[in-house]
C-alpha cells in the first residue's frame, strides 16, 4: 500500500503595474508564495527575464529544494549509520541552459557541495560514502530528470572549537 503526502500552497501574482500583461515589459514578475502557518516567500523571475534580483526565482528554489532534501536525507543516513555530524553547509549551483531561440530552456544540472564536520577521523570515509546513498532516498532528486551531482568534503570537528 502506498502512502501519499499532499502539499498545498498559495501563489499570488503581485506584479500588475496598472495595465496587466498588455505588453511584455509592462508588468512586474513579482509574486508571493505561501502555505498555512508559514512565512511568505517573495518570488519573481530571474533578473535575466525581467525579474527582481531581491526575490527568489523558481530556478533558485529548485536548487534550494535539492540541497535541502540532500541534507535532510544525508543526516538521516548518518544518524542510522552511527556517523555523528556536528556541522553541515552547502554551496549548491544550478545550470539553466537556454535553447537556440532563447525562448525555452531547462535546468540541465545541479551540483551540491556539502561541507560536513564529523566527530572522529574514523567516520570520515563512511561520511563521504553516505553521500552516494542519498539519491536513492531524496524525494526531490528522484523526481527530476537532470543529473544532481555532489562534491562533498568531510572534516573532523576540532575539540574546543
Amino acid at each position: 500500500m502506498s502512502v501519499t503526502h499532499r502539499y498545498e500552497l498559495t501563489m499570488e501574482w503581485t506584479g500588475n503595474t496598472g495595465t496587466g500583461t498588455s505588453h511584455y515589459r509592462g508588468y512586474s514578475r513579482d509574486h508571493v508564495l505561501g502555505a498555512p502557518g508559514k512565512m511568505v516567500i517573495a518570488g519573481s523571475s530571474d533578473p535575466a527575464f525581467r525579474g527582481d534580483r531581491g526575490r527568489w526565482n523558481p530556478e533558485e528554489l529548485l536548487v534550494a529544494s535539492l540541497a535541502q532534501c540532500h541534507m535532510l536525507a544525508y543526516l538521516h543516513l548518518c544518524a542510522s549509520a552511527g556517523v555523528t555530524v556536528t556541522a553541515y553547509t552547502d554551496a549548491p549551483t544550478g545550470t539553466l541552459t537556454m535553447d537556440q531561440t532563447g525562448d525555452g530552456g531547462e535546468v540541465t544540472e545541479v551540483t551540491l557541495r556539502p561541507s560536513v564536520q564529523v566527530t572522529e577521523q574514523a567516520m570520515v570515509d563512511r561520511a563521504l560514502a553516505l553521500h552516494d546513498d542519498v539519491p536513492a532516498v531524496c524525494f526531490i532528486a528522484r523526481s527530476v530528470s537532470f543529473p544532481v551531482k555532489h562534491e562533498p568534503t568531510v572534516t573532523v570537528t576540532v575539540a574546543g572549537a
